[in-house]
């Protein structure tokens, strides 16, 4: 790998002899002088002074045991490759996320929001998918993410990782060293990965080797370009015409250095490679220099597809922001423009791209389609008519239809024809149904046709044959699913590739048949996939690491709990919990006795409570001042009722006081009932994992991994019915009271107001007052 670790200095050999942290703190440091001095002279650049900002750290490493504890919790982590997925790598990137998370506007210099950096990646690594060997360049690498998720992803497709060769760009030395750590962890050989500190826009990569200039120079061309650059950042474009990089379409402005960047990445591209790029939404339509380069992009036939995404998904800043997919050689001359701003989830203050929305989006781009609201396929020609402006709302108009209103149905009541026909995908699917449901009065507006009116159109739509029919060719297509995912993930968990699988799921025994229902999203169907799929992959990963028997294994169950005395908290055990089998999946299905006698006692705990707030309610308000009532007063304290019985009391409080007695020692019971039934079992699941035959494990996983798959996607059918339900309801609703009907009501009211104002009495000068209301209301 180009470096050597002595014995000595492993973090192994220092736990081993539990050294302490002043000893630790001088062995850390000795150990990385002698990783410095054993680089290998091959990869002296790569690992030299890597370790640079923890040797000047190292002294911020204060507390009770700091380096000691770190060594501990590192020392945990599974890093013998028997994983499918780098976990050191995993966590690092978990780190650098939630370091991201809080370092404000500085943040966006070093990383990629993780779904931001897939959806990239699988653009980028489906157009380099029949490639035996690839390079990716990024040249403002941050953090390394970029690179990294689309090596992964390519080697999905090319299945060796070793034939991809990484070359990364960045400025600032801890960022750098972020860059060559977290490629270099990966397990990524050192020969390839080649990373340079420096300035892209002012230094472009160098050609040649620093001993050799002249005889080793050689362009740097890549099959993949990936970059997420600081956003309009200032440049110094002087004497940069006849640069190569930018000679072909001009010079960025020197306040926006957003297309030097990009003019930067095109020209390392490979005639036949792909680049990806996050840039403002104002490149799009900003004239001038920059409407000069992006006239030259689209002329020349660069711009491929242009995304649109939510706002508010980098750190460091709120705006919107767009990729850019551009290509030195296309076959075809049109841009695809996409507007994904809509599909999103919020997560704390950001908002986050979901599985189905990055589905969703590449699905376009591979099938290069135009979707209504969604993307659109764009010709040059109307581009240039749109005098280059790529601004997205001018091609794709994804904004809600607004709310009309129908005169005639306004004055009149039924329901436009015309909003009806919105509902034409439901109509196409439940034949017959309309007719069932409405009838036209004049051809142009119709009404309810069912008894009782839209309070009974659930019933009406649920109970017609052609949605009885609906349900039963939905339930029918996916009648084999269950034991086609038992037979792929149940069966096959020792063999098949994780990286792969959820793809294989979606593609072949979930698309195909939502195929036969358009009414069912398929993106919403991948989703409900997605979320289990997170859980399965996860086990699946821990069985392939410990072998098959990891699922008759329980943990301590460790919680954190406040330290008796103290503010402190600290780690104890609390009973034990599955290492893959939840404990309640084990009790639902091997334990149902015990588990309903433990459900019934708390289902009864539950009703005491209530049977004692009743009684609360019950006691006079001299009664809950009485110290039988706690200070908050909304419970009895039971020993001073028992003491207030003893006391004597009114017949009516006795018999309140007694009840609550009673209601309370059984309450006592009941808890410590609770208390030894829930260990009792919690001991009798221990012992059932643990003595788990293979047939009942594989059984329990099913259970755990496929069933929510079948039920969340079954139920899919009822919910697309009953949000057309839903929407004809507030449709009918919608035109239900008419102005005619308002304005008898108004009437009506007024001719009731004007006889209650008849039977007032007062003063001269009130009745006077009151006549003149009464004359207003009439209309006088």
């Amino acid at each position: 790998m180009g470096y050597f670790i002595a014995y000595e200095n492993l973090f192994s050999t220092w736990i081993e002899k539990g050294l302490k942290d002043s000893e630790l703190r001088s062995r850390v440091s000795d150990a990385l002088s002698a990783f410095t001095r054993n680089i290998s002279p091959t990869e002296k650049k790569l690992f030299e002074n890597i370790f640079i900002t923890l040797q000047t750290g190292l002294s911020k490493l204060v507390g009770e045991a700091a380096i000691s504890k770190l060594l501990h919790l590192i020392n945990e982590i599974p890093m013998d490759s028997q994983q499918d997925y780098d976990v050191l790598g995993f966590i690092y990137e978990y780190l650098i996320s939630n370091f991201a998370a809080n370092a404000g506007k500085k943040a966006g210099e070093f990383y990629t929001p993780h779904e931001v950096s897939l959806l990239m990646s699988e653009i980028v690594a489906y157009h380099l998918r029949d490639r035996e060997t690839i390079q990716i360049y990024d040249p403002t690498s941050g953090s390394g993410s970029l690179l990294i998720n689309i090596g992964k992803c390519a080697a999905r497709y090319m299945g060796e990782g070793d034939n991809i060769l990484y070359y990364a760009q960045e400025l600032k030395e801890n960022t750098y060293n972020l860059t060559r750590m977290n490629l270099i962890m990966r397990g990524i050989l050192p020969a390839n990965i080649s990373i340079r500190k420096g300035n892209t826009l002012k230094d472009d990569w160098p050609y040649f080797e620093e001993d050799d200039h002249v005889n080793t120079y050689t362009l740097l061309c890549v099959d993949a370009v990936v970059s997420n650059p600081p956003y309009s950042q200032h440049w110094d474009p002087k004497h940069k015409e006849n640069d190569p990089r930018y000679s072909a379409y001009g010079l960025a402005p020197e306040g926006k250095a957003d297309y030097a960047f990009l003019l930067h990445s095109l020209y390392h591209l490979e005639s036949d490679g792909i680049m990806t790029i996050v840039l403002p939404h104002g490149v799009l339509f900003r004239g001038n220099e920059e409407g000069a380069i992006r006239k030259n992009l689209i002329e020349k036939n660069n711009i491929d597809a242009i995304i649109g995404l939510p706002a508010n998904m980098f750190f460091g800043t709120g705006i919107p922001t767009i990729i850019m997919v551009l290509k030195k050689q296309r076959d075809n001359t049109d841009v695809l423009i996409i507007d994904a701003s809509k599909g999103f989830i919020k997560e704390g203050e950001k908002n986050k791209l979901r599985a189905c929305d990055i589905k969703r989006i590449t699905d376009v781009v591979k099938e290069r389609s135009s979707v209504e609201k969604f993307s659109k396929v764009v010709s040059q020609d109307e581009i240039r008519a749109n005098d280059y402006n790529l601004n997205i709302p001018r091609y794709v108009d994804s904004s809600s239809k607004s709310e009309n209103y129908d005169i005639f149905a306004c004055m009149f009541g039924g329901i436009p024809d015309d909003e009806l026909s919105d509902f034409k995908p439901y109509w196409d699917a439940f034949p017959d149904l309309k007719n069932a449901l409405f009838i036209s009065d004049n051809g142009s507006h119709y009404r309810l046709n069912i008894g009782g009116g839209y309070c009974n159109l659930k019933t009406a739509v649920y109970s017609h044959p052609s949605v009885l029919s609906f349900f039963s060719s939905y339930k029918s297509a996916f009648q084999t699913l269950n034991d086609e995912l038992k037979e792929e993930l149940i069966s096959n968990m020792l063999t098949l590739n994780i990286a792969q699988e959820e793809a294989i799921l979606s593609d072949t025994m979930l698309f195909p048949r939502l195929s036969e229902f358009p009414l069912i999203d398929r993106y919403h169907a991948y989703q409900l996939l997605d979320d289990e799929w997170v859980k399965i992959a996860a086990d699946l990963e821990v069985i392939r690491t410990e072998d098959f028997n990891a699922i008759k294994k329980v943990d301590p169950n460790m919680v954190m709990k406040k330290k008796k005395g103290t503010e402190k908290e600290v780690e104890v055990q609390e009973g034990y919990k599955g290492h893959i089998l939840p404990f309640e999946l084990v009790q639902k299905v091997l334990l149902s006795e015990e588990l309903s006698t433990l459900t019934k006692l708390k289902a009864r705990l539950s009703e005491i409570s209530g049977e004692c707030e009743a009684l609360l309610d019950e006691l006079s308000e001299e009664d809950k001042e009485q110290d039988f009532i706690n200070e908050d007063k909304n419970a009895f304290v039971l020993k001073k009722v028992k003491n207030a019985i003893n006391d004597g009391r009114e017949p009516e409080t006795l018999l309140i006081l007694k009840k609550a007695e009673a209601l309370l020692t059984e309450e006592k019971d009941l808890k410590k009932q609770i208390k030894n039934s829930s260990a009792a079992l919690n001991s009798r699941t221990k012992e059932t994992i643990e003595k788990l035959s293979d047939d009942e494990a594989r059984e329990l996983l099913r259970q755990k991994w496929i069933t929510p798959i079948t039920e969340s996607v079954l139920s899919l059918a009822d919910k697309v019915v009953a949000d057309f339900v839903g929407k004809l309801e507030n449709l009918c609703k919608k035109y239900e009271t008419t102005f005619s009907d308002n304005e008898s009501e108004i009437n009506e009211t007024e001719r009731s107001l004007t006889s209650l104002l008849g039977d007032l009495t007062g003063n001269e000068t009130d009745i006077k007052g009151i006549a003149e209301l009464k004359k207003l209301l009439a209309g006088e």
